[in-house]
């Protein structure tokens, strides 16, 4: 059983791939953010359009989905008002987002991280209640430090200060923290699944 549980969580480059719009939007100049948006967009697409030819179904696109749907929304936004009052929300928004769509697959019992993970695992584990457990305690990590992000930006947004280094240093903290949980996680896990 341990063999998998290293691979239950999906591999970085997993995870890198699918936060890859989000990691663009926030790495391009706020100044220009309905290009920003778009780009976004367009690396979400073609994100998905990638996965799908590698024969990764819906549930392992969730928050690809989730992204290309965002940015598709906050682009017509962005274009249609540069100027708009959401400019200044949208880091918050992004996290806020994200929270929504790990949230809801909690809820609807199709944890995100399962179909990262089932990238890199065997089909066999995958209806296994550990295999399960697992992406459900991490995307429950997931969740949280998104909606704890969101709410952190929201706060910098309204105090005028949604394009700082200090909401830089959120956003990444907000990725960064449960990437660690993640591989720490499913470390112990292992340890303990060995010693048993």
């Amino acid at each position: 059983m341990s063999e998998w549980i290293t691979e239950a969580s999906g591999d970085l480059m997993s995870y890198l791939r699918t936060f890859l719009p989000w990691i663009v939007f926030a790495a391009l100049p706020s100044g220009d953010w309905q290009w920003a948006a778009l780009a976004a967009l367009v690396v979400a697409v073609a994100v998905i359009v990638q996965q799908i030819r590698s024969g990764v179904g819906p549930d392992g696109l969730i928050i690809e989905i989730g992204s290309a749907v965002f940015f598709a929304a906050l682009a017509g936004i962005a274009f249609a008002d540069p100027d708009s009052g959401v400019h200044a929300y949208s880091a918050a928004l992004s996290a806020g987002t994200l929270t929504v769509i790990a949230g809801v697959s909690l809820a609807i019992g199709k944890p995100f991280t399962l179909g990262i993970a089932k990238r890199t695992t065997p089909r066999e584990v995958w209806g296994l209640k550990p295999f399960i457990r697992i992406n459900v305690v991490i995307t429950g990590v997931w969740t949280a430090a998104f909606a704890l992000t969101a709410v952190v930006l929201a706060f910098l947004a309204h105090a005028g200060s949604a394009h700082s280094t200090l909401a830089t240093l959120i956003q990444v903290a907000g990725f960064a923290l449960p990437m660690i949980f993640t591989v720490r996680y499913v470390a112990h896990v292992q340890a303990k699944a060995v010693a048993r």
